[in-house]
């Protein structure tokens, strides 16, 4: 799947950058298969150098420094937002990480925040992706969804 939110709803510097999204060709075997999606990780680093060496670029042409320059001079101690729900979502290594935020309007404190890690929504495919597969195979299969299990605990 061709999606990345950097792209798609891109946000801070990502619509200032060249990229390409990594998806599954079948070149090693199969389209999807372990190798498929090793070799899309392995080609993700790849583009994730590419974008840090163009923001380094950028920040040595750019950058000005001098003895009175804060970055956080300007910056607020306290955020209190309006009272509404917010969503915020990031592209993360493993798919989009997403927080549902409440807020009363009365604190920086949230009334409620809910966290939506990538990894829930990536189990859900492991049935699928399992038919047929060998007993000796479901290991290497399993890891290359790259799961993190302390993310589904709750």
């Amino acid at each position: 799947l061709k999606w990345d939110l950097r792209r798609v709803d891109g946000y801070s510097a990502y619509p200032e950058l060249d990229f390409e999204i990594p998806v599954g060709k079948g070149e090693m075997g199969t389209v999807g298969d372990c190798w498929d999606r090793f070799k899309v990780r392995i080609d993700e680093i790849g583009e994730s150098l590419k974008m840090i060496e163009q923001c380094v670029e950028r920040l040595q042409k750019e950058l000005k420094r001098s003895p009175d320059f804060d970055p956080r001079g300007k910056l607020p101690r306290k955020i209190i937002p309006k009272a509404q729900d917010y969503y915020m979502r990031a592209e993360n290594p493993k798919g989009e990480l997403g927080f549902y935020y409440i807020a009363d309007g009365k604190t920086e404190i949230p009334k409620r925040i809910k966290a939506r890690g990538p990894s829930f929504n990536n189990l859900s495919v492991l049935p699928e992706i399992c038919k047929g597969v060998m007993i000796a195979d479901l290991v290497a299969t399993i890891g290359s969804v790259d799961i993190v299990l302390g993310e589904l605990d709750r």
